[in-house]
This record gives structure tokens, sequence and C-alpha cells, in this order.
């Protein structure tokens, strides 16, 4: 059986870094495996904001 983590992240504006990259690596070394990135929000001309990322990893129990 599988587990699943909803995690949502923004892309970043003029004056902020992504953070997507570090959330991926992050779950990575934790043992999960990255599913899906699901864009959520987007802005006035059409690029992607905010996203949900999607990671499973095998229950253990």
């Amino acid at each position: 059986m599988y587990e699943y983590k909803f995690v949502e992240t923004k892309l970043g504006g003029f004056f902020s870094s992504p953070t997507h990259r570090e959330t991926i690596v992050t779950h990575a070394s934790e043992g999960w495996r990255l599913v899906q990135v699901l864009p959520l929000k987007y802005n006035g001309h059409g690029k992607p904001m905010e996203y949900k990322i999607i990671f499973e990893r095998l229950n253990r129990d």
C-alpha cells in the first residue's frame, strides 16, 4: 500500500526564488517519489504561479 503527500508551493515572483526544486529534493531524500506536479493558479499572462506537488512512498506498516 502507498501513502501520498500533497505539497503546495509557489513558483516565485520578481523578488523571490522558486521553491519547487528544493521541495522535490528534500522529499526525495526522505524516501518520497515524485508522482505529479499540478498547476493551481496562473498569472494574467497564463504562466503558472502556484503548484501542488504530489509524492508517494511505500507504506511500511
